[in-house]
Parts: structure tokens; sequence; C-alpha cells
């Protein structure tokens, strides 16, 4: 098995009149992911050849649009994760309803705010739907990549026990949850799967079809390349993700975690395929018009 790399969660912490300021890896992935994609989005709206007609917003409307999906972000995921994952809070403890700076946030909640938002800042700006959406979905895997590496760094989210090689030991819970195992076990680096899966791979493709194949033309064909792609790579992985523990059934040999119906999938497979199915229609709706 590969050891855990010894990477501090925060890069720096300090204290200041006995309160404790610390910049973890995690929020700085959200930072950078964001500027990143606003860069990219503002890039694309200043290339006239990127698109079929004039561009669908300006550089100042990019910006004004980050500030909404900022909001959207923050949130979506983390209302998103207390609905889908932890909707005890709502009863027990809503005062930590808000409390990011605790950990955790939900994909799926995030994307929900960022429709949310990017559905009003459109209304209000009076500016094309889908081609605002194809910007957002050029825009998402960077941010996606720097947060899966960050789950890495602070050691959350791991996978499943596996003898590969490239198992890695992680620390605490992780290694005292592996069932008829002594001593330390290895698991699937899950995060750094979805990294590749949902941050490389995903937004290669998107940059090549954007830039080099002309799908900046044809609103609403990135977006679906970004609904399947995601969904289906989250799908994929979440075989070798460890399922969240609430969700957990004893019953299930295979350890699938979540039962809704019988059907043995977990909250991630269950929530990525309205997304993969949605993302086909886009693509098949292209491919029509």
């Amino acid at each position: 098995m590969i050891a855990f790399p010894d990477i501090s969660p925060a890069i720096f912490s300090f204290e200041v009149f006995g309160f404790t300021l610390a910049l973890r890896w995690y929020a700085l992935a959200y930072i950078v992911g964001l500027l990143i994609g606003w860069r990219l989005v503002t890039r694309a709206v200043q290339t006239p050849q990127l698109w079929a007609g004039p561009a669908p917003m300006t550089a100042d409307q990019v910006e004004r649009l980050l500030t909404w999906v900022i909001f959207g972000v923050i949130l979506g995921g983390r209302l998103g994760y207390v609905l889908f994952y932890d909707p005890a809070m709502i009863a027990n403890a809503p005062w930590q309803i808000l409390q990011v700076w605790n950990g955790g946030m939900s994909f799926h909640g995030g994307f929900a705010g960022v429709i949310i938002a990017g559905l009003m800042f459109c209304r209000l700006e009076k500016i094309p739907l889908l081609q605002a959406a194809d910007l957002m979905a050029v825009a998402a895997p960077t941010g996606l990549l720097l947060g899966r590496i960050a789950n890495f760094i602070n050691a959350e989210l791991w996978g499943r026990p596996t003898d590969l090689p490239w198992g890695v030991a992680f620390p605490g819970e992780a290694a005292q949850t592996c069932a008829g195992v002594v001593g330390i076990c290895a698991r699937h680096p899950s995060q750094l799967y979805e990294a590749a899966l949902e941050g490389l791979v995903l937004g290669a493709v998107l940059l090549w079809l954007g830039w080099r194949r002309g799908w900046f033309k044809r609103p609403g064909g990135l977006l679906g390349v970004f609904l399947a792609g995601y969904g289906a790579a989250r799908f994929a992985v979440e075989f070798v993700r460890q399922p969240d523990a609430q969700f957990i059934s004893d019953g299930n040999p295979l350890g699938l975690a979540l039962h809704i119906g019988g059907w043995g999938l977990t909250m991630g497979q269950i929530l990525s395929l309205p997304m993969i199915l949605a993302g086909l229609w886009f693509l098949a709706r292209r491919r029509s018009a």
C-alpha cells in the first residue's frame, strides 16, 4: 500500500484575540477554482470566432455572474449536504446548518444552487440561458479537480478497502473501519479517481469541443457533455467509494449503501442519474437542431 502523505489540511493558521484563523486547502480549492473558471469564461466571451453571433455576455457581466455563482455554490452545497446526507441536523442542530467551516458540502446541492443563481442572473441581465450554461459548464471541471484533491488532503470521502498496489493507507477512522483486516488497511483513493475523471478528462474534453470544434456555436451541447460526463464519472466511482455511514446497509453483501425501493444504489448514484439523462437530452437536442 501507499502511505498517506503528511500534509496538513490547513496551509497556515494563527491566533488573533483568542480566535484561530486558518486557510485550508479546501477553501483555497474553492477560491482558485472560481477564479480560474472566471478567467476561462472571460476569455471565451472575448474570443469572437467562438460564437456564431455576438458573445452572450460582456466581461463585466461575467464578473457579476461570478458573485452570483459564489453564493449559489456555497449556500447550495451546504443546504444540499444537510438535505441529502444529514437531514437530522435540521431537527437536532439547526444552528449548524450554515456552519460551512465545520465541513459538509454536496456537489449536487452546489450544482442546484448554481442553476438557481444562473437562472436569476440571466433573467435579470437578459442573457441567453443555454449559452451562459455552456460557459459555466466549461468553467466547472477546474473547481472539481481542485476540490477532489483537497478532499484527498483532508483524508475524507475515501474509497472502499482494496488490495491493489495503489491503495492508500488513510489515517484516522478510515484505518479503523476495515472489517476483518488486522492493522492498517489500504483503500481506493477515490478522491483522486474523481479528480482525474471529473476534472482532468471532462475538463479537457469540454475545452477541446468549445475551442477546437466550435461547440459554442450550437448552444446546449457543452452543457449536455458536462451533465452526462460528470454523472457517468460519479456513478462509476461510487462503486469503489466508501458510502456515508448513515446509509450503509448490513444486509447488502456488496455494501452499496442506500436502498431506495431495493435498488441498492448510493445517494451519489441516485443524484447522478438525473444528470446523465438530462445531459443525453441536451446532446440529442443539439444533434437534431
